[in-house]
C-alpha cells in the first residue's frame, strides 16, 4: 500500500465512511472542514482536521485550490472525494495527479468520457449495450432537437449532457411542450453545469431503476452484482435493494456482463456504478449513465457481498491489482437501504436542520445505520439534508423487509424533523412489500398518503450510540 495519509475532500456520512475505512487499512486520515462542520463526527474521527473556509460549498468543499493546498500543508499524499462536490470533477483529479498526490478515483480521462451523458451512450453502444433510443450525439439547437423527436415519438426527456443525479430533466408529452421547455432546459444546464449541451431520449414509463456496482483496477473488472433503486421522489432515491426483485436470473447475468464489457472498454479503475432503466414487461433493459464514483447506497452491495467496497478502492488507488475475482463475487441474501434525511415528509419535505437532543440508534442481527450524527450535533443548513442510511439485511426479502420495519421502530432522532415516518409507512405498503413498484410509482402515492407521513411509529428503547 503506497497510501500512508488520506485526505477526504468531502464531509457528512461519506466522510466518516471512508475515515473508518481507511483506519482498518492503518492509513492516517485528514479531514478537511468548513467553518460550519468544525464540530462534525468526522473532524471529531480524523487523526487530523483542517479548515478550507466559509460554509458556503463554493468557498470551500469546492474549492481545489484550498483542498490541494491541505493536502501540502497536512503531508497528506492522497484524496479520496467521496460523492457530490469534487467526486467527479475530472479537472479536479487531473490537478491531484499533477500535484503528485493519488486521486483515490478513476482517471481524469475515464472521469471525463463518462461524465459527458453523450459521450457515455457513445462509448456503451460501441462496446455493445443498449441505449435508449434517442439523439447519438449533443443537439445544440431546438430545430435539431425536435426533428429528432419527431421520429422517436413523445414522451422524451430532455436530459443535461453535463448533468447529473436527477437534475437537469424536462419531460415533454407533446410538440407545444416539447418547444416551451427546450429552452428552459438548455438555461439551466448552462446554469448549473457551465455547459447548455442537451441530448434527448424517449421515455421509457414504468421502468425500474437498476444499477450494476462494478470494481476496476485499471486492466480488469468485476462486477458485484446489482441493486434496484426505483423507489424514487423527484428522480432523487430514498429506498435501495440488493439484489433486484425485478429481474429474471437470464437479465441479471446479461446486465452484468454489458456493465463489466462497457467498463473494461473505458478501461476503468476504482469503484463505479452503471445505471439502467428496466421494462419487467419485456425484460429489456437500456443503458443511462455512468456514475465514477463510489455511490450512496453502496452499503447494501456490501451487505450482499461482503466486500468492502470503500476499502477495495483505497487499495486499488494504492497500487494493488484486483484482489477479487468474478467467480469469488457471491450473493447472499438480501439488503435494503433507506435514507434518513432531515426533511419533513408531512410539510412537503421541508428542510428541517436543527440539534440532536436524543439519539437511540437500531442495534442486533445484520442492522447498520451510517450516519454523521451524534447526541448534540447541531445540523448546518448549507448542505444535502442526508443524516444517514438505515441498513438491514435477511436471509430473502421478507425478512429483510421485518427487519428494517423493527429498525426503524428503534430508530429514534429527536431535535429535528427526519424522513423516517415515510420509510415506516413504505415498509408497511402491500405494494413495496410485493415490490410492485417502478420510477414514477413514489409520487402519486405520496399524494394519497400524506396522513400516514405526519408521526412515525413509536420508537422502542435502544442504547444510545456514539
Amino acid at each position: 500500500m503506497t497510501i500512508q495519509k488520506l485526505l477526504i475532500a468531502n464531509r457528512g456520512e461519506i466522510a466518516v465512511r471512508i475515515i473508518r475505512a481507511a483506519r482498518e487499512l492503518g492509513i492516517a486520515t485528514v479531514q478537511v472542514y468548513s467553518k460550519a462542520d468544525k464540530d462534525s463526527l468526522a473532524v471529531r474521527l480524523a487523526d487530523e482536521s483542517i479548515e478550507i473556509g466559509p460554509p458556503q460549498a463554493s468557498k470551500s468543499y469546492l474549492n481545489q485550490a484550498t483542498i490541494l493546498a491541505a493536502a501540502r500543508t497536512t503531508g497528506a499524499d492522497a484524496i479520496h472525494p467521496g460523492y457530490g462536490f469534487l467526486a467527479e470533477n475530472a479537472e479536479f483529479a487531473a490537478a491531484v495527479e499533477a500535484a503528485g498526490l493519488i486521486f483515490v478515483g478513476p482517471t481524469a480521462q475515464s472521469i471525463r468520457l463518462m461524465g459527458d451523458k453523450v459521450a457515455a451512450r457513445e462509448a456503451a453502444a460501441a462496446a455493445g449495450v443498449p441505449t435508449v433510443p434517442g439523439s447519438a450525439g449533443r443537439l445544440e439547437s431546438a430545430d435539431a432537437a425536435f426533428a429528432l423527436v419527431e421520429k422517436t415519438g413523445f414522451p422524451v426527456m430532455i436530459k443535461a449532457a453535463a448533468g447529473g443525479g436527477g437534475r437537469g430533466i424536462r419531460i415533454a408529452r407533446s410538440a407545444e411542450e416539447f418547444h416551451h421547455l427546450m429552452p428552459q432546459a438548455q438555461a439551466e444546464a448552462l446554469a448549473a453545469f457551465g455547459d447548455g449541451g442537451l441530448y434527448v431520449e424517449k421515455l421509457i414509463e414504468g421502468a425500474r431503476h437498476i444499477e450494476v456496482q462494478i470494481l476496476g483496477d485499471g486492466c480488469d473488472v468485476i462486477h458485484c452484482f446489482e441493486r434496484e433503486c426505483s423507489l424514487q421522489r423527484r428522480r432523487q432515491k430514498v429506498w435501495e435493494e440488493a439484489p433486484s426483485p425485478s429481474l429474471t436470473p437470464a437479465v441479471r447475468d446479461e446486465l452484468c456482463s454489458s456493465a463489466v464489457a462497457l467498463a473494461k472498454a473505458v478501461d476503468y479503475r476504482g469503484a463505479g456504478t452503471l445505471e439502467y432503466l428496466y421494462d419487467d414487461r419485456s425484460h429489456e433493459f437500456y443503458f443511462l449513465e455512468m456514475n465514477t464514483r463510489i455511490q450512496v447506497e453502496h452499503p447494501v452491495t456490501e451487505m450482499v457481498t461482503g466486500i468492502d467496497l470503500v476499502g477495495e478502492m483505497i487499495r486499488i488507488a494504492g497500487g494493488e491489482p484486483l484482489r477479487i475475482s468474478q467467480d469469488q463475487v457471491r450473493v447472499r441474501g438480501h439488503s435494503i437501504e433507506v435514507r434518513i434525511n432531515a426533511e419533513d415528509p408531512a410539510k412537503g419535505f421541508l428542510p428541517c436542520p436543527g440539534t440532536i437532543s436524543t439519539l437511540s440508534v437500531p442495534e442486533g442481527e445484520a442492522v447498520r445505520f451510517d450516519s454523521m450524527l451524534y447526541q448534540g450535533y447541531t445540523v448546518p443548513p448549507f448542505y444535502d439534508s442526508l443524516l444517514g442510511k438505515l441498513i438491514v439485511h435477511g436471509e430473502d426479502r421478507p425478512s429483510a423487509i421485518r427487519r428494517l420495519e423493527r429498525a426503524l421502530a428503534e430508530l429514534s432522532v429527536e431535535g429535528l424533523a427526519t424522513t423516517k415516518p415515510l420509510h415506516q409507512a413504505l415498509v408497511r405498503d402491500p405494494d413495496v412489500r410485493a415490490a410492485r413498484f417502478h420510477t414514477a410509482w413514489l409520487e402519486p402515492w405520496l399524494e394519497t398518503h400524506a396522513a400516514a407521513l405526519t408521526t412515525a411509529e413509536p420508537s422502542t428503547t435502544a442504547k444510545v450510540a456514539r
